[in-house]
């Protein structure tokens, strides 16, 4: 049912779009945005610009539709800079993660055979770096960046796809720090850094968000390699007696033990230390438990070639099914640390799931059909002013839930009088017949 409140909801969302509006430089480019947020807000169960127009306009401005996300001249940089300003939360956890998209052919920008979590294996999708702030309560979508394969930087990809000559490859750990880069220059307080195993087992990652004194719980995968103890290194002495260059590779000094995968670390640990943790994540009624342990160790990539990382925790979870499956994560806390602090931290990435829950299924993140990159960039940016508008009415009341069929009833009312003020002729034949008696 529409709620009686819905003329001021409606008067809050033409306002909150008002900040973002300066950024398109004539007046048909604002009316296509306004068009294009309510089409992601509408009941279309696909998020495709003809599917959108059909609910939103008359179908004679499809290409006029079209140019504003392909062609017209405005810069999704500009809108997300804009976004990030106007956040109401500016200090939380930031949460990274590379989510995907399947796609039906070979067309779309980014598109490869390469690993799709949302099927679970090789396939034909795109895949995107996000990163999204959780504040405890909230989800807030800060950014979002393509990731391109080697294949689509080519010349005749890159006038296919209309991808900028200054766009270079960039693995998904370096879009993900940019992100981050990006993020704390935009004034957020980011009190830890969460992402799962593809991010956590990059070493340089990792020395980057410790340069920044930034807490993290980052996914690892079984073989990671670390130390547990002290560790000493030293340089082999030069037994040859021949002049020139010094041997560069270290050694491990009398007493220390070589390194071990996060696995067999795990595997040796004493039953006393696996403790059973139980924990609610915010606004679920269900309780979660698993059994957890945690040891200080000391990453050992590349431990020969340079410096050593600095001591972390490692946090083992094992499940209470018949067969048990560990996750394994590194934790950059103190050493004083809870085991429950160290829990706490780590499953703070649920949020991401629900978040994508409602940017894919509902909002249509991975809906669209075009083919260009600046397309995907205006319309991830675009998804992501839709679905902040949600969040910043949810903090207005958060006693009552906004769900997206009440926002479709609002925004039926205002399609109804944006129809009678474009077409004055349908109110005429609508006062007609009041005129008319009707037995139905």
């Amino acid at each position: 049912m529409l709620p009686g409140n819905a003329p001021a909801w409606i008067d809050r969302f033409l306002t909150w779009l008002e900040p973002f509006e300066g950024a398109f430089g004539h007046r048909a480019q604002r009316g296509a945005f306004r068009r294009y947020l309510l089409g992601l807000l509408s009941d279309s169960p696909r998020k495709s610009m003809s599917a959108m127009l059909a609910r939103v306009s008359d179908a004679g401005s499809y290409q006029a539709f079209q140019h504003f996300i392909t062609d017209a001249p405005w810069d999704a940089d500009r809108l997300w800079h804009r976004l990030r300003a106007t956040l109401p939360v500016q200090t939380g956890v930031l949460i990274l993660d590379g989510t995907s998209f399947p796609k039906q052919g070979p067309h779309s920008v980014g598109v490869a055979r390469q690993y799709c979590g949302a099927l679970g294996k090789i396939a034909n999708c795109q895949v995107a770096v996000t990163a999204a702030l959780w504040n405890g309560t909230q989800a807030w979508m800060l950014g979002a960046q393509l990731y391109l394969p080697e294949e689509w930087l080519t010349p005749t990809a890159r006038r296919r796809a209309r991808i900028p000559s200054t766009t270079r490859f960039q693995e998904k750990w370096r879009l993900a720090l940019t992100l981050v880069r990006q993020i704390r220059a935009a004034g957020f307080q980011i009190t830890a850094v969460l992402a799962d195993a593809e991010f956590g087992d990059n070493s340089t990652l990792r020395a980057m968000l410790h340069r920044a004194g930034l807490p993290y719980a980052l996914g690892v995968t079984s073989q990671l390699g670390v130390f547990v103890g002290p560790v000493c290194l030293g340089r082999p002495p030069d037994s040859s007696g021949i002049p020139g260059r010094p041997r560069l590779k270290l050694r491990l000094a009398s007493g220390t033990a070589p390194p071990r995968s996060v696995a067999e670390v795990v595997a040796a640990l004493p039953t006393r230390q696996w403790r059973t943790i139980t924990w609610r994540n915010r606004r679920q009624a269900r309780l979660w438990s698993a059994r957890f342990a945690a040891v200080r160790v000391t990453p050992a990539h590349a431990w020969q070639r340079r410096p050593l990382d600095p001591e972390v925790w490692l946090l083992a979870e094992r499940d209470h099914g018949t067969t048990p499956r560990t996750k394994y994560y590194l934790v950059h806390l103190p050493a004083t640390a809870s085991l429950r602090a160290l829990v706490q931290l780590a499953h703070q990435r649920w949020a991401i799931e629900q978040q994508y829950q409602e940017l894919k299924d509902e909002l249509g993140f991975d809906h669209f059909e075009g083919r260009s990159w600046p397309g995907w960039q205006r319309h991830a940016v675009l998804t992501a002013l839709a679905y902040t508008f949600l969040q910043v009415e949810r903090q207005r009341q958060p006693s009552r839930t906004l769900t997206l069929p009440r926002v479709r009833a609002i925004l039926q009312e205002v399609l109804t009088a944006h129809l009678f003020v474009t077409r004055p002729h349908y109110l005429q034949r609508m006062l007609k017949l009041q005129q008319v008696s009707l037995r139905i």
